[in-house]
């Protein structure tokens, strides 16, 4: 189904039938600040599996992220955060920034790799926002599969696409280009791995 939800002021009804999905197991295609995105409850291990087999990718090897409200919330997530890392995360985010952190014993098993780490991100996005708040759980964030992303900025060309495949396609205007920026902070070295849309001036 193609949900149209207003991206500045988000029709409560429309967000709670997307976090009733969500908490049933559903997938769904949503706005981000940078890219559509393809998403889960990260609770629901065969929700994980679906989304990994629309991407054609091994959960154990796909590198998923996911979304959280707010730092606070972020850091249930991820082990110990010190002074240094703690001041670069506000400064940061909410934005189009993922952190490779390391994971949690809250994070599910099938997100964790072999590194145990985990992508974190809070998206500067309000449908983002919407869901999140209205959800205790997380949500997995992972780009569509295929390389012309420029295909993915119409919501309703990524319904004819994948509206087969998830339970879900929310239509918050048109989608971004240009993937978020990821940052591995898991040493004391912190590394970009992937120019995106973040400006990183650390």
């Amino acid at each position: 189904m193609l949900l149209s939800i207003h991206p500045e002021n988000p029709q409560i009804r429309l967000i709670n039938q997307v976090v009733e999905c969500l908490k049933d197991g559903g997938i769904i295609i949503y706005p981000t600040d940078t890219i559509y995105g393809l998403g889960c409850d990260i609770h629901h291990p065969k929700a994980i599996e679906r989304i990994c087999k629309i991407k054609n990718v091994d959960p154990k090897k796909a590198q998923l992220s996911f979304i959280c409200r707010d730092l606070s919330h972020l850091s249930d997530y991820t082990k110990s955060i010190n002074t240094p890392l703690y001041r670069i995360l506000k400064n940061y985010l909410p934005g189009p920034f993922t952190f490779i952190l390391p994971a949690s014993k809250q994070v599910p098993k099938i997100l964790k790799n072999k590194k145990e780490t985990i992508g974190l991100r809070v998206p500067n996005n309000i449908i983002c926002m919407s869901i999140l708040d209205s959800m205790e759980s997380p949500l997995l964030s992972t780009s569509l599969p295929g390389e012309e992303v420029q295909e993915y900025t119409n919501p309703e060309i990524i319904y004819e696409t994948f509206g087969k495949q998830v339970d879900f396609v929310i239509d918050g205007g048109p989608g971004g280009i240009i993937p978020s920026t990821i940052v591995d902070c898991t040493s004391d070295e912190w590394l970009v791995t992937r120019e995106g849309l973040g400006e990183w001036r650390a």
